[in-house]
């Protein structure tokens, strides 16, 4: 699911595309929706054992086979194997054969088997990708064998993560992983100061108050810390009610709540000092902010979960908490979707293979055992195995998020996404530095994007 430093809390130097592509500016950028949760090892293909001998007895038929293509399971072939066979197991009329591509060769070769006509029944997706081959007809409608599937609850699944893969009313993916960007505070620095923790209550105003009473300026301790990049920038406005389009596909960078929210980030550092200056080019160089959380210097900050084992150095109590927001909670969602192609000639199949592998308490759990990645399912049952993987203590808020999820926001134009993301980065940028105010940032940021939809 992708590189990131610190925040990108997501995203500081600093996600996420598992989760949920690419590597994102910073650490708020998690291993997402789009990129790969583990790091990309030689590609692998090998076919799935057959099914134990008491599993149910094999039809008549030959088995259908499934192609299945995935770039999250390099490193973890072992645990992609071994919850193949427990599908095979309980549908011995299926027969899945899969292929491991790294990350960095993935989505060019999945491209050019769509094109050439022999796309996988199966592959992944982060979340920015799923729409655009949504919106180039690519991807099987799921509805139909959904409907027909008596057995099948939507509620196994949390239901924003869900709707996620919902394109245009039609369920085309269903999410199979993610990571999302929480905030991590350092319990020893809040104790020092008889301070209550952050909690589920917290605003800004809160966080403010707590972070002028926690930065120390003589021992280089900062009260709070998040990235100013596009991907904090479009969590943030959301938190103050904003947000980049309007319910007609129209840009609203430059409205006055995305105004507000970039003002906010900016005084953090230049108005009240309680975060690092905005022009410290030592703090800026890659992973300095998650040094310095490791290091007992920040004493709150956003970063993604893909650094619990990180962290799990320092040398002092530290937790996890939903992040403050101003008018409403919102949170990133960085996930990896499973889809079909609309080609496959085994629609019903697919669809099996796809419930399963995503929500079966029998898959799902070997997901988690093995460390791989936190699949969007609500059974307490499944959960509580990844809850009890410490640190941290308050693990819970990790799926607690997913009720306040906000999606990348790809907007009408997903194929220029690039090009979108860098044209409001920039204008980021000019504001960190001093050389626009936030109006004049997302003023100017309002124009480029117009231009870009047109």
């Amino acid at each position: 699911m992708r590189t990131k430093s610190g925040a990108l809390l997501l995203l500081g130097t600093t996600i996420v595309l598992s989760a949920c592509g690419a590597n994102k500016e910073n650490n708020t950028a998690s291993p997402s929706a789009a990129s790969p949760q583990a790091s990309p090892s030689a590609s692998a293909s090998a076919s799935a054992t057959a099914a134990p001998s008491d599993s149910p007895a094999p039809s008549a038929k030959d088995p259908v086979t499934l192609k299945l293509m995935t770039y999250t399971a390099s490193g973890q072939e072992q645990t992609l194997k071994a919850m193949i066979d427990a599908f095979q197991a309980a549908n011995a009329d299926i027969k899945v054969d899969y292929e491991v591509v790294p990350y960095a060769d993935y989505t060019t070769k999945l491209n050019t088997l769509l094109a050439s006509g022999s796309a996988p029944d199966l592959f992944e997706v982060g979340y920015e990708n799923f729409l655009t081959y949504a919106a180039k007809d690519q991807l099987l409608d799921l509805t139909p064998s959904i409907a027909a599937d008596s057995s099948f609850n939507p509620d196994v699944y949390k239901k924003l993560a869900y709707d996620a893969f919902n394109y245009n009313g039609k369920q085309m993916g269903v999410t199979e992983s993610f990571s999302d960007v929480v905030l991590y505070y350092n319990k020893d620095l809040f104790d020092a100061k008889g301070l209550k923790y952050p909690d589920a209550s917290w605003t800004w105003k809160e966080e403010l108050e707590a972070a002028k009473q926690l930065t120390d300026a003589k021992q280089g301790i900062w009260g709070t810390y998040a990235p100013i990049q596009f991907y904090e920038f479009y969590k943030t406005i959301a938190q103050n009610g904003g947000g980049v389009w309007s319910a007609d596909g129209k840009p609203t960078l430059n409205s006055p709540a995305n105004v507000e929210a970039l003002q906010w980030m900016l005084d953090k550092a230049s108005k009240y000092k309680v975060s690092p200056p905005l022009n410290d080019d030592t703090f800026n160089q890659p992973d300095a902010d998650l040094n310095a959380f490791v290091n007992g210097k920040l004493a709150m900050a956003r970063f993604g979960i893909w650094n619990f084992a990180k962290f799990s150095e320092a040398k002092f109590n530290w937790d996890i908490a939903l992040e403050p927001g101003n008018t409403q909670k919102a949170h990133h969602f960085f996930a990896d979707g499973l889809v079909a192609a609309k080609t496959t000639k085994n629609a019903d199949a697919a669809w099996r293979f796809l419930k399963f592998f995503t929500s079966a308490p029998e898959a799902v759990s070997k997901r988690i055992d093995a460390g791989w990645s936190i699949p969007a399912v609500t059974d307490p049952a499944v959960l509580d195995a990844y809850y009890k993987q410490k640190p941290p203590e308050s693990k819970q808020v990790v799926t607690d998020a997913l009720d306040s999820l906000v999606l990348p926001p790809v907007g009408p134009k997903p194929e220029k996404w690039g090009e979108f993301t860098a044209a409001v980065g920039e204008q980021l940028d000019k504001a960190k530095l001093g050389r626009s105010t936030a109006q004049e940032a997302l003023d100017a940021a309002q124009k480029k994007v117009e231009a870009l939809v047109k």
